[in-house]
């Protein structure tokens, strides 16, 4: 392994990820319901941005002035490839963290990110990170961390140092590193078969390496094989981050700020009863196995009064970016499957259900003769916002400004999907981030935009560029053969397109 990469995999490039919780604006809401003053965001910077994707997507889709870095060459050029082509101004860099935050151009910071990647460096680099938070962070301004935590992986630890060792130490450098990852995941289930006493110890364990079977060796080689995994403790990066001056706000994770799908009744009581705040979410972390954290940290803390939180509740625009679903909606939380009530949850997805941006009051007139006080709504918003229903809604001059933006970057993920399926997320101007739009229905965009009107005609558009290139539609693992089956299921996927997705896509102003 070569030594710029610092014992950080970098021969093979990183997942083509989207990762919504580094969109500033959601700080916004997260802060609201927690009563804390947030921040107006103008300055962001993302460390450690992969391929990209998040940072050039938030870039493009907000007046956000963005900067950033990540250390291998290729992830950087394509994300300086796709911030050039959407016309952003976004500064990416293929700099090391120690490199860039010695940078004398950059400016202050209302928001800096950093996801996953504070678990796979050096201390070293960590020190670098946190000294760089400390002097560019604004007074006021969040930092947003994601890391892999204890108590959640302290069973699995042990197994996923064996595969590493398995992939150095067993494994041939000439032949790759999947084809080692391949062989460490293969030695760790032979050695599973024969009934450890470790295994049986902790039975879970072999459910996570089935489940590494099958998940995508882009994503393994960088979560699991870098030389570098810490897993931490909450109270550790309570100490890590001392001197940058932060203090903890809440979760960037909606849902793991709303205690009853997460807390028994007696849970909830025994953390009350705790009186700091910072052991608290230790011992939480514990109530819930806490695996990964996503956390929202602040440069000076500040609580708003009563009436002014209520006002901005009222004031902020939020829009359903999902399609009313038909039956009743659930949510997985640690205490597992919970339903939502449709008396609660019933008015509030009717009135949204036209996919227009209304603001949090408009939405407490519409219902207030449904018995929902305004603690409950707060609640119901919060919960369909964690589950991909409903997103905070940008100014109505920041979107008109975005527009061109964002139509840029989406045109150009869209010709890339003739190709591939490794992107499928593009820009909204609406929300300011990112949307999950799969490789067909990226295609059939592509079809409407020559004038293609019909589902009919996208099927046919679509079925050319696969057929073209010898391709076939994989339903449930299985290869459609012949033509008529691969068009007829296009045909199907077309039709609920146009029903579902695509008048969502033009309230979000994709398509």
């Amino acid at each position: 392994m070569s030594n710029w990469s610092a014992g950080y995999v970098a021969d093979i490039g990183y997942t083509f990820g989207y990762y919504a919780e580094l969109n500033p604006l959601r700080v916004k809401l997260a802060f609201l319901n927690k009563g804390m003053v947030f921040p107006e965001v103008g300055t962001a910077c993302e460390l450690g941005f992969g391929q990209g994707l998040s940072a050039v997507l938030h870039s493009a889709a907000s007046v956000v002035q963005w900067s950033g870095t990540d250390f291998n060459p290729a992830q950087a050029g394509f994300a300086q490839e796709l911030a050039a082509l959407s016309g952003t101004q976004a500064k990416l860099y293929d700099e090391s963290f120690a490199e860039f935050s010695n940078r004398e151009d950059l400016p202050e910071f209302d928001y800096i990110g950093l996801h996953g990647i504070w678990s796979w460096i050096s201390d070293e680099n960590r020190a670098i990170i946190v000294e760089f938070v400390r002097r560019k962070l604004k007074v006021g301004g969040v930092l947003y961390i994601s890391y892999n935590t204890l108590p959640g992986w302290a069973t699995f630890a042990p197994m996923r140092h064996l595969m590493t060792e398995h992939a150095e130490v067993i494994g041939s450098e000439g032949r790759g590193i999947v084809s080692r990852i391949d062989d460490a995941v293969d030695f760790a289930d032979k050695l599973l078969a024969t009934n450890p006493l470790f295994s049986r110890a902790n039975p879970q364990v072999g459910d996570r390496v089935e489940k590494l079977k099958t998940q995508n060796r882009h994503y393994l080689a960088h979560e699991y094989f870098n030389r570098d995994w810490h897993p931490m403790h909450f109270a550790t990066m309570v100490d890590w981050l001392e001197a940058a001056k932060v203090s903890y706000a809440c979760s960037a994770n909606y849902l793991d700020n709303i205690d009853i799908v997460n807390l028994s009744d007696e849970q909830q009581k025994f953390l009350k009863n705790i009186p700091d705040l910072m052991f608290r979410e230790s011992v939480r972390d514990f109530m819930v196995n806490q695996q990964f954290r996503k956390d929202y940290w602040v440069k000076g803390p500040r609580i708003m009064n009563a009436l002014d939180r209520v006002e901005a509740i009222r004031a902020q625009r939020i829009i359903l970016v999902s399609h009313r679903p038909d039956v009743s909606l659930k949510v997985n939380g640690s205490l597992g499957e919970a339903n939502m009530s449709e008396v609660v949850y019933g008015p509030v997805l009717d009135y949204l259900a036209d996919h227009k941006p209304r603001t949090i009051e408009q939405l407490e007139q519409a219902i207030q003769q449904k018995g929902i006080n305004f603690a409950q709504l707060v609640e119901v918003i919060m919960v369909l916002a964690a589950i991909g229903h409903i997103a905070a809604v940008q100014d109505d001059a920041v979107i008109t400004k975005a527009k061109k933006q964002t139509d840029r970057v989406n045109h150009y993920i869209c010709k890339k999907a003739r190709g591939g399926n490794d992107i499928i997320y593009l820009a909204s101007p609406v929300t300011g981030g990112g949307v999950q739009v799969t490789r067909f229905q990226q295609l059939f965009l592509l079809a409407i935009g020559q004038g293609k009107k019909q589902p009919g005609d996208w099927t046919e558009f679509t079925w050319q560029i696969l057929s073209s290139q010898g391709q076939r539609l994989i339903i449930e693992g299985k290869t459609l053969e012949t033509a008529d089956d691969n068009i007829a299921e296009l045909s199907a996927q077309a039709n609920s397109f146009a029903q579902k997705e695509l008048p969502i896509l033009r309230a979000l102003q994709v398509a």
